[in-house]
């Protein structure tokens, strides 16, 4: 594949704070608006947690000068894609509109930056509060497997930690926030300078830069929030958890502390849960689901966040199958690359497959402009967009075999799921004495 094309792109700050980043590309008349905050679910305090989630329904609800409804009626009838999402680390906001109509998202994400607190009532709140909730039991509560990344979290990061509470947070929390708990939030946590705004695509750069500064510029700086430091999760012990659920088929869920994103490690580790369960003839796949025939799935991924990270790895059983027996397969296959390694050419296809995920985000406007969003507000450098694919470049074996050592023989959560009335389905693994993975044991707990 051919080297990848860096974006260009002019980046300069205002007088409040916000950065502004201008990509031009004039192939397609289409224009991306994306505003990014610096804030998420692990600027939330425990007791106070789904604020950063529950704000960004009610960004949509209406500011100063934009009526409840009127921030989508107004995209939505000229064609426009807008939405916006909440992770443990940044919030973000954006609209692809028709490449003339850039002045109105401008507008309407200045408005909604600088004038929504005083169009939030008790109303409102306890309307989106509700949608939450809602939200909540749909897609996590009442779905198969729903809870357990939020109670694997819970177990690896520790109480208290930014990443151990969900980002749509709980049902206790999301009861017990008031109107003046959103208002604090977002007087912390949306001012300019705790923001970035990217306009990538279609449009004259002085006419950009003037609607930007005439929207944006008069709204006032604030004082940022605090930022976490680094703090990878610790854990002194494995634990092993069972959880009897309304599910059809025992799933089982191997986590350890990881590195966090944008480092060498987390690449090296992205390419390694790459070879270990993309593709059928991958490290996992093969010997659990073709030869063994004793789960229907297996993933295994690297979740990399801003100040901490974890790696996992989990398979959905076959009927009948017990997931201990799936648990000393998954160990034997990690004992065997942190002893043996990969090969260049299992490299060679895992970052063949990278380049191509890089590529797509290049693809669109929306890509490019949610790219140098991430890179800016995470890492306080725009360009580390450009240098993304830099990180797994010249991954050899052992390095690979290195950071398998390091992440795999450290402790680890195990979390068996399995339906109602079948415990015994959960069986762990016996003890084995070993200096690789899963070299420890714990007795089961129910969750």
């Amino acid at each position: 594949m051919q080297s990848l094309r860096p974006v260009t792109y002019e980046q300069y700050t205002l007088a409040n704070g916000l950065t502004v980043i201008l990509h031009h590309d004039a192939s397609a008349p289409v224009t991306a608006v994306m505003v990014m905050y610096h804030a998420g679910s692990k600027n939330e305090t425990p007791g106070r947690t789904g604020l950063a989630h529950l704000f960004e329904h009610l960004m949509f609800k209406g500011s100063a000068h934009v009526a409840d409804g009127e921030h989508f009626r107004m995209l939505q009838e000229i064609g426009a894609t807008v939405n916006g999402t909440t992770s443990e680390d940044r919030t973000n906001y954006y609209e692809v509109v028709p490449s003339n109509y850039l002045e109105l998202a401008l507008y309407l994400e200045s408005d909604r930056m600088g004038f929504l607190p005083g169009a939030v009532d008790q109303a409102k709140l306890d309307n989106q509060r509700e949608v939450v909730k809602n939200e909540r039991r749909q897609n996590y509560d009442n779905v198969p497997y729903g809870t357990a990344h939020e109670r694997i979290a819970r177990e690896v990061y520790g109480p208290g930690h930014p990443y151990s509470w969900p980002v749509i947070g709980s049902m206790e929390d999301l009861s017990a926030a008031s109107l003046e708990d959103v208002k604090e939030f977002f007087r912390t946590c949306y001012a300019p300078n705790n923001a970035c705004i990217v306009v990538a695509g279609d449009f004259i750069r002085d006419q950009a830069a003037g609607w930007i500064a005439r929207y944006f510029e008069p709204l006032p700086g604030g004082q940022a929030p605090p930022r976490q430091v680094l703090t990878p999760a610790i854990l002194p012990e494995d634990r092993t958890l069972v959880s009897e659920e309304d599910v059809q088929l025992p799933r089982l869920f191997l986590t350890w502390p990881g590195p966090p994103r944008g480092t060498r490690e987390d690449a090296v580790m992205d390419i390694l849960t790459t070879i270990l369960s993309s593709g059928k003839n991958s490290r996992l796949y093969r010997p659990l689901v073709f030869e063994r025939q004793i789960a229907q799935g297996v993933t295994a991924y690297t979740d990399g966040k801003e100040i901490a990270g974890t790696v996992t790895v989990d398979a959905t059983a076959r009927p009948g199958t017990a997931l201990g027996e799936i648990g000393e397969c998954v160990e034997r296959v990690l004992e065997s690359v942190s002893a043996d390694g990969v090969t260049d050419r299992e490299i060679e296809g895992a970052y063949n497959g990278k380049e191509v995920q890089i590529a797509g985000r290049l693809s669109t406007a929306l890509g490019i402009a949610h790219g140098l969003a991430t890179s800016f507000t995470l890492t306080g450098d725009t360009e580390n967009f450009n240098r993304d694919i830099d990180r797994f470049r010249g991954i050899s074996p052992d390095e690979v075999r290195s950071a398998s050592r390091r992440v795999f023989s450290s402790h680890h959560i195990s979390l068996a799921v399995v339906p109602r009335g079948k415990r015994s389905l959960a069986s762990p693994a016996a003890p084995r004495e070993s200096s690789g993975a899963g070299a420890h044991s714990t007795k089961p707990e129910s969750v």
